[in-house]
Parts: structure tokens; sequence; C-alpha cells
């Protein structure tokens, strides 16, 4: 017995079920960031989970990080994501854009002119990024000055009037995974001096100026955020020095806002689940006001568990749906669960994306 598949209202959207289709970078968008048919028969087949956030989608041009990634900032990605839209909503799905900008995680060949990947601050992550030409490595960024960064709030306010003249329920801010807001955010990774830097409320302005400048376009019913706390992938990044104290203060400040969730990653996005002794995600979690969504590494079992015990309100699953097109069938029944082959994550064309079939067709 379990609610996890009955109809839920969150924020301003009835859901059809608790199940949330997680973002998952395919780098198949071979259109100059326009997504198309390839794309919209892949949604369009995962439409059954209750609420999809779509694949991390640049901001601008300077948000690149990524080869083959899909952008939403100007009118021909928007007439490419319209077609996934409309999709989605024709199976009777819903789906919001995930607004991306990865900033020091970058190279010269992804951005504009050559130019440098910017940071809050000259730090060199570890670790390659994929270009047309290849996997490269990552260089030191340049720092942003201080007078540009009026520019990136910017970038996501355009980006979220996109991504509504797109067709999109709503918007998440990406402010995890140790990209650009969440370098913001890391001691480790924020060494300014400005506004922007030094205490706890200078680290986080740029997501609050950020999440604003969406709200105002959207609502707050209508916008989620992604926070990983405690994940150190993209660069081996180090956590920040006292991560509930910053974090605290950020959902605290968050609430303003009445946002539709807060998404947390909880662990090492896709690696492990393990937190360290002095973090509680569950405390973090419930200084916010409004519905919690639970990530990384969730199956049957637990998803079960986190609905009987209160854990989360959603539950968010990734790589599970790349191959199990029907995932919230498969769940709702205890029906096998394929595994991808990594092989298959990342580039291609059909094959491995769209190609799976459901249970009915198997």
């Amino acid at each position: 017995m379990t609610d996890l598949f009955n109809p839920v209202s969150i924020g301003a959207w009835q859901l059809s079920n608790r199940i949330v289709m997680a973002p998952l970078t395919r780098c198949r968008v071979v259109n100059n960031g326009a997504p198309g048919e390839l794309q919209a028969r892949y949604y369009a087949q995962r439409a059954s989970a209750g609420l999809i956030i779509s694949e991390a989608t640049n901001i601008s041009p300077q948000a690149r990080g990524y080869a083959y990634t899909p952008g939403i900032y100007n009118q021909a990605q928007i007439a490419g994501w319209q077609q996934v839209t409309q999709a989605v909503h024709d199976q009777g799905g819903k789906i919001v854009c995930q607004l991306w900008h990865v900033g020091r995680y970058s190279h010269p060949d992804l951005q504009p002119d050559g130019a440098l990947p910017v940071a809050p601050s000259a730090i060199a992550p570890e670790g390659d990024t994929l270009t047309e030409q290849g996997m490269q490595k990552v260089p030191v960024p340049r720092a942003l000055d201080t007078n540009e960064i009026p520019g990136i709030v910017e970038q996501y306010r355009h980006a979220a009037q996109c991504a509504k003249e797109a067709g999109f329920d709503g918007v998440e801010v990406h402010s995890a995974n140790c990209y650009l807001l969440e370098q913001f955010i890391r001691d480790s990774t924020n060494q300014r001096s400005d506004a922007y830097g030094g205490s706890i409320e200078n680290r986080v302005r740029l997501v609050l100026e950020v999440t604003a400048a969406v709200v105002a376009i959207w609502g707050g019913e209508r916008v989620g955020i992604r926070l990983s706390p405690v994940t150190p992938n993209t660069g081996n990044t180090p956590l920040d020095s006292d991560v509930m104290a910053t974090y605290s203060y950020l959902i605290t400040q968050l609430n303003r806002f009445n946002l539709a969730y807060l998404h947390f990653v909880e662990g090492a996005t896709g690696m492990s689940r393990a937190v360290p002794d002095n973090v509680d995600l569950q405390q973090l979690r419930r200084l916010f006001n409004g519905p919690y969504m639970a990530n990384n590494l969730y199956d049957r079992e637990l998803a079960f568990q986190a609905r009987e015990q209160q854990q989360a309100d959603l539950i968010c699953i990734g790589r599970p749906f790349i191959a199990n097109p029907d995932l919230v069938e498969r769940l709702k029944t205890g029906a096998e669960i394929v595994e991808a082959p990594r092989g298959c994550f990342y580039g291609g064309g059909e094959a491995g994306y769209s190609d799976w079939p459901s249970l009915a067709e198997s």
C-alpha cells in the first residue's frame, strides 16, 4: 500500500503520480542546441511520469559546457522545444525546463569567440569535458567582474521567458552539481571579496537574485530549485566548509518565493547516498516550507520507504528512465527494470535513446 502512484497537487500542477523523471544529459542535440523530433519522441515515451524535468538546458552561449546539449535562448531552440512540450502534453504529461549555466566546467572550444569559461573565482576544476573535437581538459576559468553579474541574472531571466514561449509547464533553477550557482555558494570555489563572496549571505546572493528573476516570469508556484549540498561531482569540487550553516540560510531565504518544490540530491549524484556525519539532509529539508523532491539512486523499495516514512513528497529517478520508458508502470507492478549500458548514456542517435520498448511492446 503506497500513495506513490496517486495524483498529487504540487505548486500550480496536478500531477498524475509522485514519480519525477530526473534531468538526464544525453548529448544528442546536434542542431545548434535546438531539439527536434527525436527528443520529442524520447520525452513523450516517458510522459507517464508525474513530472518530467528536462535535461539540463543552457541559458546562453556562455553557459555551455558540453557539446550536443540543448539551449533555451533563441527562436530556433524555442521552436525545437515546442515540439517536445507538445508531444509530452499530447500524452497527458507535464514537463519543466532545467535552466543551466555550467560556470567553470567548460572549454574555450565551447565558448563564444574561444573565450575562457567564467566562474566566481579563477580556480580550475579537475577533469575533461566533451567538445566537438573530443574530450579536452578543462582550463583555469576567468573570474567574473562584479559588473558582469547582473548580466548573468539577465541570462536566466531571458531563458525563463524563452521556456514559457516554448510551452513548458514551469522551470527548475539548476543550483547543484557544482555548476555556476553552486560555485558561488561554496566557499571552496568562491574566494571573492565583493558583495558576492565571503559571508554566507554574500555567497548565496546570486542564487537568490536568479530565483527572483525567474519567479518574476513564472510565479513561484511554477518554479523549483535543485540543490546538492554534499555532491563533490564535476571536477571533484570540495564541499562547503559548513554545509549546514550555508544551506540552512539559503533554504530559509528561498521560502520567500513560495516555490513549487525543493529538489535535493541526497549524497553524491549517481555515485553514493552517503552523507557526512555532520550533515542532516532531513533537517535541511524541514526548513523548506514547500514540497520536497528526493533524488539519488532511488529504486522501488527505497521510494516506497521514503513515502511510507514521509521523508519526501516526490521521488525523482534518473537512469532507470533511460531503458524503461514506462518506468512508472514497472515500479507499480514490480516488473523487471532494464539497466541501460553506460555506452548509450551520452551521444549518438535513436539507438539507446528512443528505441527502448515498453512492457506492452516487449
